[in-house]
Protein backbone atom coordinates (compact mmCIF):
# COMPACT_ATOMS: atom_id res chain seq x y z
CA UNK A 1 0.00 0.00 0.00
CA UNK A 2 1.33 3.45 -0.80
CA UNK A 3 0.57 6.94 -2.00
CA UNK A 4 1.87 8.90 -4.94
CA UNK A 5 4.45 11.40 -3.77
CA UNK A 6 4.27 14.71 -5.63
CA UNK A 7 7.59 16.21 -6.60
CA UNK A 8 8.81 19.22 -8.49
CA UNK A 9 8.34 18.98 -12.24
CA UNK A 10 11.49 17.76 -13.88
CA UNK A 11 13.15 19.58 -16.72
CA UNK A 12 15.38 17.46 -18.91
CA UNK A 13 17.03 14.31 -17.63
CA UNK A 14 16.31 13.06 -14.14
CA UNK A 15 19.10 13.77 -11.61
CA UNK A 16 21.50 10.87 -11.31
CA UNK A 17 24.18 9.57 -8.97
CA UNK A 18 26.04 8.21 -12.01
CA UNK A 19 28.35 11.23 -12.57
CA UNK A 20 29.58 10.99 -8.97
CA UNK A 21 29.97 7.21 -9.21
CA UNK A 22 31.95 7.57 -12.43
CA UNK A 23 34.33 10.18 -11.02
CA UNK A 24 35.08 8.23 -7.83
CA UNK A 25 35.11 4.79 -9.52
CA UNK A 26 38.92 4.30 -9.38
CA UNK A 27 38.96 5.18 -5.69
CA UNK A 28 35.92 3.01 -4.94
CA UNK A 29 37.60 0.04 -6.61
CA UNK A 30 40.46 0.44 -4.15
CA UNK A 31 37.99 0.88 -1.27
CA UNK A 32 36.25 -2.35 -2.25
CA UNK A 33 39.57 -4.20 -2.36
CA UNK A 34 40.39 -2.92 1.13
CA UNK A 35 36.97 -3.99 2.39
CA UNK A 36 37.49 -7.53 1.11
CA UNK A 37 40.86 -7.68 2.86
CA UNK A 38 39.67 -6.24 6.15
CA UNK A 39 36.60 -8.44 6.66
CA UNK A 40 38.87 -11.48 6.72
CA UNK A 41 39.06 -13.35 10.02
CA UNK A 42 39.91 -16.82 11.32
CA UNK A 43 36.43 -16.74 12.87
CA UNK A 44 34.40 -17.92 9.88
CA UNK A 45 31.14 -16.29 10.96
CA UNK A 46 32.65 -12.79 10.81
CA UNK A 47 33.38 -12.60 7.05
CA UNK A 48 30.18 -14.55 6.34
CA UNK A 49 27.92 -12.02 8.06
CA UNK A 50 29.91 -8.96 6.97
CA UNK A 51 29.92 -10.13 3.35
CA UNK A 52 26.15 -10.73 3.45
CA UNK A 53 25.49 -7.05 4.16
CA UNK A 54 28.40 -5.52 2.26
CA UNK A 55 27.45 -7.45 -0.91
CA UNK A 56 23.75 -6.62 -0.67
CA UNK A 57 23.76 -3.79 -3.17
CA UNK A 58 24.00 -0.51 -1.26
CA UNK A 59 25.32 2.42 -3.30
CA UNK A 60 28.03 3.17 -0.70
CA UNK A 61 27.18 6.85 -0.83
CA UNK A 62 29.11 7.75 2.32
CA UNK A 63 32.53 6.47 1.18
CA UNK A 64 31.85 7.99 -2.24
CA UNK A 65 31.38 11.35 -0.52
CA UNK A 66 34.66 10.87 1.34
CA UNK A 67 36.44 10.31 -1.97
CA UNK A 68 34.57 13.21 -3.61
CA UNK A 69 35.46 15.75 -0.93
CA UNK A 70 39.03 14.47 -0.87
CA UNK A 71 39.24 14.99 -4.64
CA UNK A 72 37.62 18.42 -4.34
CA UNK A 73 40.34 19.44 -1.88
CA UNK A 74 43.31 17.61 -3.49
CA UNK A 75 43.81 15.28 -0.53
CA UNK A 76 46.14 12.27 -0.64
CA UNK A 77 44.34 9.53 -2.57
CA UNK A 78 45.91 6.72 -0.50
CA UNK A 79 44.81 8.24 2.81
CA UNK A 80 41.37 9.21 1.51
CA UNK A 81 40.73 5.66 0.29
CA UNK A 82 41.59 4.26 3.72
CA UNK A 83 39.25 6.66 5.50
CA UNK A 84 36.50 5.96 2.95
CA UNK A 85 36.78 2.28 3.89
CA UNK A 86 36.61 3.21 7.58
CA UNK A 87 33.45 5.25 6.92
CA UNK A 88 31.81 2.31 5.12
CA UNK A 89 32.67 -0.07 7.97
CA UNK A 90 31.21 2.39 10.49
CA UNK A 91 28.02 2.59 8.43
CA UNK A 92 27.78 -1.19 8.02
CA UNK A 93 28.26 -1.66 11.77
CA UNK A 94 25.42 0.75 12.53
CA UNK A 95 23.14 -1.14 10.10
CA UNK A 96 23.85 -4.43 11.84
CA UNK A 97 23.17 -2.85 15.23
CA UNK A 98 20.08 -0.94 14.03
CA UNK A 99 18.42 -4.07 12.66
CA UNK A 100 18.77 -5.72 16.06
CA UNK A 101 17.38 -2.70 17.92
CA UNK A 102 14.51 -2.26 15.43
CA UNK A 103 13.88 -6.02 15.11
CA UNK A 104 13.98 -5.51 11.32
CA UNK A 105 13.39 -8.47 9.05
CA UNK A 106 14.64 -6.96 5.77
CA UNK A 107 17.69 -4.93 4.78
CA UNK A 108 18.27 -3.76 1.19
CA UNK A 109 15.75 -6.24 -0.14
CA UNK A 110 17.33 -9.24 1.60
CA UNK A 111 16.77 -10.91 4.94
CA UNK A 112 18.51 -8.94 7.67
CA UNK A 113 21.61 -10.63 9.11
CA UNK A 114 19.85 -11.06 12.45
CA UNK A 115 17.20 -13.21 10.77
CA UNK A 116 19.88 -15.57 9.45
CA UNK A 117 22.49 -15.62 12.22
CA UNK A 118 20.75 -14.14 15.26
CA UNK A 119 20.99 -10.90 17.21
CA UNK A 120 24.12 -11.78 19.17
CA UNK A 121 26.23 -12.53 16.10
CA UNK A 122 24.99 -9.39 14.30
CA UNK A 123 25.95 -7.13 17.19
CA UNK A 124 29.37 -8.72 17.63
CA UNK A 125 30.23 -8.58 13.92
CA UNK A 126 29.19 -4.91 13.98
CA UNK A 127 31.66 -4.41 16.83
CA UNK A 128 34.37 -6.17 14.77
CA UNK A 129 33.78 -3.81 11.84
CA UNK A 130 33.98 -0.77 14.12
CA UNK A 131 37.29 -2.07 15.45
CA UNK A 132 38.63 -2.50 11.92
CA UNK A 133 37.47 1.02 11.03
CA UNK A 134 39.43 2.51 13.92
CA UNK A 135 42.50 0.46 13.08
CA UNK A 136 42.40 1.96 9.59
CA UNK A 137 42.06 5.48 11.02
CA UNK A 138 45.13 4.89 13.17
CA UNK A 139 46.98 3.60 10.11
CA UNK A 140 46.31 6.90 8.33
CA UNK A 141 47.82 8.73 11.28
CA UNK A 142 45.81 11.95 11.15
CA UNK A 143 44.75 12.87 14.67
CA UNK A 144 42.26 15.53 13.47
CA UNK A 145 40.60 12.99 11.13
CA UNK A 146 40.57 10.39 13.90
CA UNK A 147 38.95 12.97 16.18
CA UNK A 148 36.21 13.71 13.64
CA UNK A 149 35.36 10.06 12.96
CA UNK A 150 35.55 8.94 16.60
CA UNK A 151 33.34 11.86 17.61
CA UNK A 152 30.89 10.85 14.86
CA UNK A 153 30.78 7.31 16.28
CA UNK A 154 29.80 8.73 19.66
CA UNK A 155 27.18 11.08 18.19
CA UNK A 156 25.66 8.25 16.11
CA UNK A 157 25.26 6.14 19.26
CA UNK A 158 23.68 9.11 21.06
CA UNK A 159 21.29 9.58 18.13
CA UNK A 160 20.26 5.93 18.28
CA UNK A 161 19.59 6.18 22.02
CA UNK A 162 17.61 9.39 21.43
CA UNK A 163 15.55 7.55 18.81
CA UNK A 164 14.96 4.73 21.26
CA UNK A 165 13.72 7.27 23.81
CA UNK A 166 11.46 8.91 21.21
CA UNK A 167 10.08 5.58 19.92
CA UNK A 168 6.32 5.35 20.37
CA UNK A 169 6.32 8.81 22.00
CA UNK A 170 3.79 10.91 20.09
CA UNK A 171 4.80 13.98 22.12
CA UNK A 172 8.06 14.15 20.14
CA UNK A 173 8.43 17.59 18.53
CA UNK A 174 9.84 18.34 15.10
CA UNK A 175 12.95 19.86 16.67
CA UNK A 176 13.46 16.77 18.83
CA UNK A 177 13.08 14.50 15.83
CA UNK A 178 15.53 16.52 13.75
CA UNK A 179 18.02 16.23 16.61
CA UNK A 180 17.72 12.44 16.27
CA UNK A 181 18.33 12.70 12.52
CA UNK A 182 21.39 14.90 13.03
CA UNK A 183 22.81 12.24 15.31
CA UNK A 184 21.89 8.91 13.76
CA UNK A 185 22.23 9.85 10.07
CA UNK A 186 23.74 13.27 9.38
CA UNK A 187 26.72 12.84 11.72
CA UNK A 188 28.33 10.16 9.55
CA UNK A 189 27.56 12.05 6.32
CA UNK A 190 29.22 15.11 7.85
CA UNK A 191 32.30 13.23 9.05
CA UNK A 192 32.62 11.42 5.72
CA UNK A 193 32.79 14.79 3.95
CA UNK A 194 34.97 16.53 6.53
CA UNK A 195 37.97 14.19 6.62
CA UNK A 196 39.03 14.91 3.00
CA UNK A 197 39.76 18.59 3.50
CA UNK A 198 41.35 17.75 6.87
CA UNK A 199 43.79 15.38 5.13
CA UNK A 200 44.53 18.14 2.60
CA UNK A 201 45.23 20.64 5.42
CA UNK A 202 42.60 23.03 4.07
CA UNK A 203 41.36 26.14 5.87
CA UNK A 204 38.73 25.98 8.59
CA UNK A 205 36.33 27.62 6.16
CA UNK A 206 36.74 24.89 3.55
CA UNK A 207 36.53 22.13 6.17
CA UNK A 208 33.34 23.69 7.56
CA UNK A 209 31.88 23.95 4.05
CA UNK A 210 32.40 20.24 3.38
CA UNK A 211 30.97 19.38 6.78
CA UNK A 212 27.92 21.56 6.10
CA UNK A 213 27.41 19.84 2.74
CA UNK A 214 27.49 16.43 4.42
CA UNK A 215 25.27 17.41 7.34
CA UNK A 216 22.53 18.92 5.22
CA UNK A 217 22.67 16.18 2.60
CA UNK A 218 22.39 13.61 5.39
CA UNK A 219 19.30 15.29 6.85
CA UNK A 220 17.68 15.55 3.41
CA UNK A 221 18.51 11.89 2.71
CA UNK A 222 16.86 10.73 5.96
CA UNK A 223 13.75 12.85 5.50
CA UNK A 224 13.22 11.37 2.03
CA UNK A 225 13.62 7.89 3.57
CA UNK A 226 10.94 8.86 6.10
CA UNK A 227 8.58 9.95 3.32
CA UNK A 228 9.29 6.85 1.23
CA UNK A 229 8.36 4.55 4.11
CA UNK A 230 4.78 5.74 3.75
CA UNK A 231 4.73 6.44 0.02
CA UNK A 232 7.38 4.35 -1.66
CA UNK A 233 7.61 0.76 -2.81
CA UNK A 234 9.28 -2.21 -1.15
CA UNK A 235 11.58 -2.55 -4.15
CA UNK A 236 12.79 1.03 -3.85
CA UNK A 237 13.13 0.92 -0.08
CA UNK A 238 14.80 -2.46 0.24
CA UNK A 239 12.41 -3.09 3.11
CA UNK A 240 8.67 -3.38 3.55
CA UNK A 241 6.60 -0.23 3.02
CA UNK A 242 5.20 0.92 6.37
CA UNK A 243 7.95 -0.72 8.45
CA UNK A 244 8.50 2.50 10.40
CA UNK A 245 4.81 2.46 11.35
CA UNK A 246 4.85 -1.21 12.32
CA UNK A 247 7.97 -0.65 14.43
CA UNK A 248 6.29 2.25 16.23
CA UNK A 249 8.88 4.74 14.97
CA UNK A 250 8.15 8.42 15.29
CA UNK A 251 9.34 10.02 12.05
CA UNK A 252 8.65 13.46 10.60
CA UNK A 253 5.49 12.50 8.63
CA UNK A 254 4.02 11.17 11.89
CA UNK A 255 5.10 14.23 13.89
CA UNK A 256 3.45 16.57 11.38
CA UNK A 257 0.23 14.52 11.09
CA UNK A 258 -0.06 14.25 14.87
CA UNK A 259 0.50 17.97 15.46
CA UNK A 260 -1.99 18.99 12.78
CA UNK A 261 -4.66 16.47 13.70
CA UNK A 262 -7.76 16.89 15.85
CA UNK A 263 -8.23 15.13 19.17
CA UNK A 264 -9.71 12.01 17.55
CA UNK A 265 -6.77 11.74 15.15
CA UNK A 266 -4.24 12.21 17.91
CA UNK A 267 -5.91 9.45 19.88
CA UNK A 268 -5.52 7.20 16.83
CA UNK A 269 -1.76 7.90 16.69
CA UNK A 270 -1.42 7.18 20.41
CA UNK A 271 -3.28 3.89 20.05
CA UNK A 272 -1.38 2.89 16.92
CA UNK A 273 2.14 3.82 18.02
CA UNK A 274 2.12 3.82 21.80
CA UNK A 275 -0.17 0.81 22.26
CA UNK A 276 0.94 -1.10 19.17
CA UNK A 277 -2.01 -1.28 16.75
CA UNK A 278 0.03 -1.90 13.59
CA UNK A 279 -2.64 -3.60 11.50
CA UNK A 280 -3.05 -2.97 7.76
CA UNK A 281 -6.26 -1.14 8.58
CA UNK A 282 -4.41 1.14 11.00
CA UNK A 283 -1.71 1.79 8.37
CA UNK A 284 -4.41 2.74 5.85
CA UNK A 285 -5.88 5.16 8.39
CA UNK A 286 -2.43 6.62 9.04
CA UNK A 287 -1.90 7.20 5.31
CA UNK A 288 -5.28 8.90 5.10
CA UNK A 289 -4.39 11.34 7.87
CA UNK A 290 -1.03 12.02 6.25
CA UNK A 291 -2.73 12.84 2.96
CA UNK A 292 -5.23 15.05 4.76
CA UNK A 293 -2.51 17.10 6.46
CA UNK A 294 0.07 16.95 3.63
CA UNK A 295 2.62 15.58 6.06
CA UNK A 296 4.46 13.49 3.45
CA UNK A 297 4.61 16.39 0.98
CA UNK A 298 5.86 18.74 3.69
CA UNK A 299 8.50 16.22 4.78
CA UNK A 300 9.77 16.26 1.19
CA UNK A 301 9.67 20.06 1.23
CA UNK A 302 11.81 20.06 4.38
CA UNK A 303 14.24 17.74 2.58
CA UNK A 304 14.45 20.18 -0.34
CA UNK A 305 15.27 22.96 2.13
CA UNK A 306 18.21 21.02 3.54
CA UNK A 307 19.25 20.07 0.01
CA UNK A 308 19.48 23.74 -0.89
CA UNK A 309 21.66 24.33 2.16
CA UNK A 310 23.97 21.51 1.04
CA UNK A 311 24.13 23.11 -2.42
CA UNK A 312 24.99 26.50 -0.93
CA UNK A 313 27.81 24.97 1.13
CA UNK A 314 29.62 23.99 -2.08
CA UNK A 315 29.50 27.50 -3.55
CA UNK A 316 32.81 28.18 -1.81
CA UNK A 317 34.60 25.86 -4.24
CA UNK A 318 35.46 26.64 -7.88
CA UNK A 319 33.49 24.99 -10.67
CA UNK A 320 34.60 21.46 -11.56
CA UNK A 321 33.17 18.17 -12.74
CA UNK A 322 33.37 16.85 -9.17
CA UNK A 323 31.52 19.82 -7.71
CA UNK A 324 28.80 19.45 -10.39
CA UNK A 325 28.49 15.72 -9.60
CA UNK A 326 28.20 16.43 -5.87
CA UNK A 327 25.46 18.96 -6.53
CA UNK A 328 23.60 16.49 -8.74
CA UNK A 329 23.92 13.91 -5.96
CA UNK A 330 21.79 16.20 -3.78
CA UNK A 331 19.06 16.33 -6.42
CA UNK A 332 19.29 12.57 -6.87
CA UNK A 333 18.82 11.89 -3.14
CA UNK A 334 15.70 14.06 -3.08
CA UNK A 335 14.33 12.77 -6.39
CA UNK A 336 14.04 9.27 -4.87
CA UNK A 337 10.67 10.47 -3.60
CA UNK A 338 9.33 10.89 -7.15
Amino acid sequence: MGVVLPFEEKHGAAPSIEPLMRLVAPGMERVNQLIIGKIGSDVALIPEIAKHLIDSGGKRLRPMLTLACGHLCNASVDETVKLAMAVEFMHTATLLHDDVVDESEMRRGKLAARMLWGNEASVLVGDFLLGQAFRMMVDVGSLPALDVLSTAATVIAEGEVMQLSAAKNTATSEDEYLAVVRGKTAALFAAACEVGPILAHKSKTEIAACRSYGTNLGIAFQLIDDALDYGGSAAKLGKNTGDDFREGKITLPVVLAFRRGNEEERQFWKTALEEGDHSDEALATALGYMRKHRSIEDTIERARHYGKMAHDALELFPSSDMKAAMIEAIAFCISRAH
